[in-house]
């Protein structure tokens, strides 16, 4: 059986850079080292080299954008994220919303550079939509939902197995995470249980006093 991806997004939280975001590194190579369960994490940019090279956990990119080299000034390009040791990335996260024609781009060139590709969306049609382009993951973050403390897993499951299901219609291929509002082992569980991949989440480790507890509890029971 592959592991649940419990995958945290550090966004450009305070709590989330410099030294705050390696202590949340070693904390998530520990517990998953220990549990067995993959835990990943998505820093800021300028992190992703040293986080690959002193970690092993998987890395994620926040974003990347739909070009090739060039002249793009201010862009993130797909190759030099793969160069600086990414192994994935967050594409159309609800805080970094893209074309639909930008997402399909983002994750042709994510299969191209052999980057995992997590494509975020905010409802099951949506998620469909996605399923279609053949990304690694599809990450359902109802918007409303996002940072709010209430978990999506025990104020809105069904959008959850509807997903999952829509998914899976589409192209069974493609896994599925969910997020907004993931607190504890419990929330991560109930998303297991209705279908998941696991889940995708931030605040709730990155601006905790003891990232590492909070992430013992999120695989406590899976």
């Amino acid at each position: 059986m592959v592991s649940p991806l419990i995958l945290v997004n550090l966004k450009t939280y305070h709590e989330g850079m410099g030294q705050n975001a390696h202590r949340i590194a070693a904390a998530a190579e520990t517990v998953g080292r220990e549990s067995g369960v993959v835990i990943g994490i998505a820093p800021v940019f300028t992190e992703i080299r040293p986080m690959s090279q002193h970690y092993a956990i998987p890395v994620y990119a926040q974003h990347i954008d739909a070009i090739t080299p060039g002249a793009h000034t201010g862009h993130i390009l797909p190759e030099e994220v793969r160069a600086a040791g990414a192994h994935g990335t967050l594409i159309n996260h609800s805080e970094r919303r893209l074309t639909l024609a930008d997402i399909d781009a983002c994750v042709q060139a994510s299969r191209r550079l052999r980057l995992e590709s997590v494509v975020c969306t905010n409802n099951d049609s949506t998620s469909a939509a996605a399923a279609a382009l053949r990304p690694d993951y599809v990450a359902i973050e109802p918007p409303e939902l996002i940072g709010s403390g209430v978990s999506v897993s025990k104020a809105d499951p069904g959008i959850i197995e509807r997903s999952v299901n829509a998914v899976r219609a589409v192209n069974p291929d493609v896994r599925v995470l969910t997020g907004a509002g993931i607190q504890s082992g419990e929330c991560v569980k109930i998303a297991v249980d209705l279908g998941t991949s696991g889940v995708l989440l931030a605040s709730s480790v990155v601006k905790a006093d003891d990232p590492e507890a909070v992430l013992r509890d999120l695989v406590s029971l899976i």
